[in-house]
C-alpha cells in the first residue's frame, strides 16, 4: 500500500515538473506569435517558413539547418532563418531575381523584429534583404549573435551596432557593405568577426584585442596591418586575403600564442621577415602568396611540415623549394614604390622632439626645398619646349584654363614615350594559372561539346561560351575564325601576343588551342581563346541598378576609372605592336568581387573572319587602320565611360552624350555649385571638389572632337591619379566622407 501510494505521488511530481517546464518553454507569449506571422509576411513567405500556419507551435519546431526557434519564459530567445536567395549565386544580368521585391522595407522589417526583446541570437542568411541596415538595430539590447550575411545589404555599418554590448558574434559576410567599419574596441565580449565578401576600407578597423576570429577578406582595406595586432593573445583565425594591404608584416604575428590560421594573400604587403622570429606551435597554417615580400622566409614557416601548411608562392622571395613560382626581385622592388603608404601628417608635441632631430628634418626639408625648385625650372623648361612643338592641349581647345597648381596646370601637357612601359605594368596579372595551350577535347568537355545552353552571345571577333575546366574553374571560351590562310606558319608572332595579354585590368587570356582544316587547296582553322570568368557584373549593371549604385561612391568609382585606364594603357603600351580600337565601352568593363575593373571584349591580334570591321565609333571620320587615330579612339570612349561615371546617366544616343558634354562644359565654366549640381547623387557627399573638377576636365579633354587634341593614354592616367590624390588627401584631412569642402548642397 506504501509503495503504491509513492508511486502515486513520485507520478504526479513528473507531471507538475513536466507541466512546469512545458509552460517556461512552449507558451509563447501571444504577441510574439504575431510577431513571428508579421516576419513570415514581411519576407514574403519565404519555402523554409511556409508551413508555419494557426496551429503552428513555434516552441516545438524540430530544429533544422535552416529555420530553428527557441523559447524561453514565453519568448523567443533565438531565431535562425537560412533562404535560398544568395548574394554570392545573384546573376549579373539580373541581381533583383536574388532580392525580395521592391515592396520590401528593411526598416519596417527591423522595426518588427525588435519587439523580440529577449533575442539573443538572430541569423537572417541567405533572405534577399535589401537596403541600409537600420539605426534602430540598437534596440536589441540582449543580443549576443547576429549574423545577417548572404544578403544585399549596402551603405555603412552604423554606429548604433556599438550600442549591442552583449554581442559576442558579429556576421555581416557577403553583403554590399561599404565604407570604414566603425569602431569596435567597445565591444568587449565580441569574440567572432566576419565582415568578409563586403567592400570596407580603406583602413582597417578599430578592433578589441578579445577577438578569437577576424575575417575581413575580400574588402577593399588600403591600409597597414597595425602593429596593435600583436596584443590579439587569444586570435585563433586572421583572414584578411584579397584585399590592397600595403607594408611590412608585423613579425609578432606569426608567434601571437593562439594563432592557428593566417591567410595573408592576394595584398600588396611588401619588405622582408626577419629570419629569426618565432611561430605559436598552434600555427597550422599560412598563407602569404601573392604579396610583395622579398628575403628569405624565417625557418618556422620556409617549408611544409607534418603540422603546418605553408603558401608562399607569387612573392620575390629567394630560397627554398618553391623558388620558381616566385617574381623576380626587380618586380617586387617596383611595385613596393608603386605602393608606397603616404607619409603621416599627425604633430608631436615639441617637448618630446629632440635638437638633433629638428635640426635634421630643417635639414631635410630645405634639401627637398631645392629638389623640387630644381624640378618645377625643369618642368617649365620642357612645357615652354612642348609648347613651340605645338604638343599643348588646352582644357577646352584653349578657352578655359585652369586654376590648380602648377603641377595641375602642366599635367595635361606631360610628354611620355610610350614605348617606355614599366615592368609593374607588364607584370600586372596577379592570381593567374600559368599560361597554356589547351587540347579541343578540353574545350569540348569545358563547354559540353559547345552546347547552346553555355553559348553567351556574339562578341566583337567570334561566339562566346561558358566553360569550366577539369580544375573546376569557370571560363569563357572565345571563338576566333580566323581568315588569314597558310597556317600556322604565320600565327606564331600572334599566338606569342596572347600569351602576354594578362593584366590586372584585363579579362586576362588563360590559353588558346588552334584547329587547323583543309578548305580546298588552302588552309583555315579556328582558335579557342580561353579567358577569365568574370561574374560579378559590368560598370553599367552597377550604375543601371539603384541599390547596386549606392555601393559606388566617389573614391570607388575614380577606383574603377583608372583601373580602365591601366588596361587600356596595357593594350597600347605593353604589348609589341600595341593593340588599338579596343571596343571601349561601359558594358564591357567587368567589376570583380572587389569592385577591381576589368576590360573585357578588347581586340584579341588575331585576323578574324567575324569583326574585321572596326568596332570604332566614335566622332571622328578618320582612317581607322590608323594606329594613332585608333589609340585617340580609344581615349574618347574612356571620356564616354567617365563621363557617365561622372553624372550617374547611361549615354543611349549622340545626341544625349553631346547634351551631357554641354552641360559638363557649362558646370565647369560656372560656379562650383553648377558643377555639383550634375553629379550623381549617390555620389554627393563623398568627393572633394578639386577631385571633381579634375576628373570633370579629363571627360572634356577627351571627348574633344579633334583626335589630334584628345590627350596620350599616359596623360588621362596621370591626371586621374592626381585626382583621387586629392581625394585622400580631402579623406584624411576631413576625417570621414562628407568635410567642409565636400559635396554637400
Amino acid at each position: 500500500m506504501r509503495i503504491s501510494s509513492f508511486t502515486c505521488s513520485f507520478a504526479a511530481l513528473f507531471t507538475l515538473i513536466v507541466m512546469q517546464v512545458s509552460i517556461s518553454r512552449g507558451q509563447l507569449a501571444p504577441s510574439e506569435t504575431r510577431i513571428l506571422f508579421q516576419v513570415q509576411q514581411l519576407l514574403e513567405y519565404p519555402q523554409v517558413l511556409q508551413g508555419w500556419n494557426n496551429w503552428t507551435n513555434f516552441c516545438y519546431l524540430p530544429p533544422s539547418p535552416s529555420l530553428k526557434v527557441v523559447c524561453s519564459n514565453s519568448h523567443v530567445t533565438e531565431l535562425t532563418v537560412v533562404g535560398n536567395k544568395s548574394s554570392s549565386s545573384a546573376s549579373p544580368s539580373s541581381p533583383k531575381q536574388n532580392t525580395l521585391s521592391d515592396n520590401f522595407s528593411i526598416d519596417a522589417f527591423f522595426t518588427t523584429l525588435t519587439n523580440l526583446s529577449n533575442l539573443k541570437v538572430l541569423s537572417l542568411v541567405s533572405l534577399g534583404l535589401w537596403g541600409p541596415l537600420p539605426t534602430k538595430i540598437n534596440r536589441f539590447w540582449s543580443l549576443q549573435a547576429l549574423n545577417i550575411s548572404y544578403n544585399f545589404i549596402h551603405g555603412q555599418i552604423p554606429q548604433d551596432i556599438l550600442s549591442l554590448k552583449n554581442l559576442t558574434s558579429l556576421v555581416l559576410a557577403h553583403n554590399l557593405l561599404n565604407g570604414t567599419v566603425p569602431d569596435l574596441r567597445s565591444l568587449v565580449l565580441l569574440q567572432e568577426l566576419n565582415l568578409g565578401g563586403n567592400h570596407l576600407g580603406p583602413t582597417f578597423p578599430s578592433l578589441g584585442n578579445n577577438l578569437v576570429t577576424i575575417i575581413l577578406k575580400n574588402n577593399s582595406l588600403r591600409s597597414v596591418i597595425p602593429s596593435e595586432i600583436k596584443k590579439f593573445n587569444q586570435l585563433q583565425q586572421l583572414d584578411i586575403s584579397s584585399n590592397k594591404l600595403i607594408g611590412p608584416i608585423p613579425p609578432a604575428l606569426f608567434s601571437l600564442p593562439s594563432l592557428q590560421y593566417l591567410d595573408l594573400a592576394q595584398n600588396q604587403l611588401s619588405g622582408a621577415l626577419p629570419t629569426n622570429i618565432s611561430c605559436s606551435v598552434k600555427l597550422q597554417f599560412v598563407d602569404i602568396s601573392h604579396n610583395i615580400l622579398i628575403g628569405k622566409l624565417p625557418s618556422c614557416i620556409a617549408s611544409n611540415t607534418s603540422t603546418r601548411t605553408v603558401i608562399s608562392s607569387w612573392n620575390c622571395l629567394s630560397g627554398g623549394k618553391n623558388a620558381s613560382y616566385q617574381h623576380p626581385y626587380s618586380f617586387c622592388n617596383k611595385e613596393a614604390l608603386a605602393v608606397k603608404p603616404p607619409a603621416k601628417s599627425k604633430e608631436h608635441k615639441s617637448s618630446t622632439i629632440k635638437l638633433g632631430i629638428v635640426l635634421g628634418l630643417v635639414g631635410g626639408v630645405l634639401g627637398i626645398a631645392g629638389v623640387l625648385g630644381l624640378l618645377i625650372f625643369v618642368i617649365i623648361r620642357r612645357s615652354k619646349t612642348a609648347a613651340a612643338d605645338d604638343h599643348v592641349y588646352s582644357i577646352f581647345d584653349g578657352s578655359v584654363t585652369s586654376k590648380r597648381s602648377v603641377a595641375s596646370k602642366k599635367s595635361v601637357r606631360r610628354a611620355v614615350d610610350s614605348r617606355r612601359v614599366p615592368q609593374t605594368m607588364r607584370s600586372a596579372a596577379i592570381g593567374l594559372p600559368p599560361y597554356r595551350v589547351f587540347t579541343l577535347e578540353e574545350m569540348e568537355d569545358a563547354t559540353n561539346n559547345f552546347d547552346p545552353l553555355n553559348f553567351i552571345g556574339e562578341g566583337s571577333q567570334g561566339q562566346l561560351y561558358k566553360g569550366c575546366l577539369i580544375d573546376g574553374s569557370v571560363v569563357l571560351v572565345k571563338c576566333v575564325k580566323l581568315k588569314q590562310k597558310n597556317l600556322p606558319q604565320s600565327m606564331i608572332q600572334q599566338i606569342e601576343v596572347l600569351s602576354k595579354l594578362r593584366h590586372l585590368h584585363l579579362v586576362s587570356i588563360l590559353g588558346h588551342t588552334i584547329v587547323t582544316y583543309q578548305d580546298h587547296s588552302s588552309t583555315a582553322g579556328t582558335v579557342f581563346v580561353v579567358l577569365e570568368h568574370v561574374s560579378n557584373g559590368s560598370l553599367r549593371d552597377y550604375l543601371a541598378d539603384e541599390r547596386k549604385r549606392e555601393m559606388l561612391r566617389w573614391p570607388q568609382r575614380m577606383a574603377i576609372i583608372i583601373g580602365v585606364a591601366r588596361g587600356i594603357q596595357f593594350l597600347h603600351t605593353g604589348v609589341a605592336p600595341g593593340i588599338f580600337g579596343n571596343n571601349v565601352k561601359i558594358e564591357n568593363v567587368l567589376l570583380d568581387d572587389t569592385l577591381t575593373a576589368k576590360l573585357s571584349d578588347y581586340k584579341i591580334p588575331l585576323p578574324s573572319k567575324v569583326g574585321s570591321e572596326s568596332p570604332l565609333n566614335g566622332q571622328d571620320a578618320f582612317n581607322i587602320n590608323s594606329s594613332e587615330n585608333a589609340e585617340k579612339e580609344d581615349v574618347y570612349q574612356l571620356g564616354v565611360i567617365l563621363l557617365q561615371v561622372i553624372t550617374g546617366k547611361l549615354v543611349t544616343s549622340n545626341r544625349a552624350l553631346d547634351e551631357l558634354r554641354i552641360q559638363l562644359e557649362k558646370g565647369l565654366a560656372e560656379a562650383p555649385s553648377k558643377l555639383q549640381a550634375l553629379v550623381d547623387p549617390s555620389t554627393r557627399g563623398t568627393f572633394a571638389y578639386e577631385s571633381l573638377k579634375t576628373a570633370a576636365e579629363m571627360a572634356i579633354n577627351c571627348l574633344n572632337k579633334e583626335s589630334r587634341t584628345r590627350p596620350s593614354i599616359e596623360d588621362v592616367l596621370w591626371n586621374l591619379q592626381y585626382s583621387i590624390q586629392i581625394q585622400e588627401g580631402w579623406t584624411s584631412t576631413s576625417g570621414n566622407l562628407g568635410g567642409p569642402h565636400s559635396s554637400s548642397y
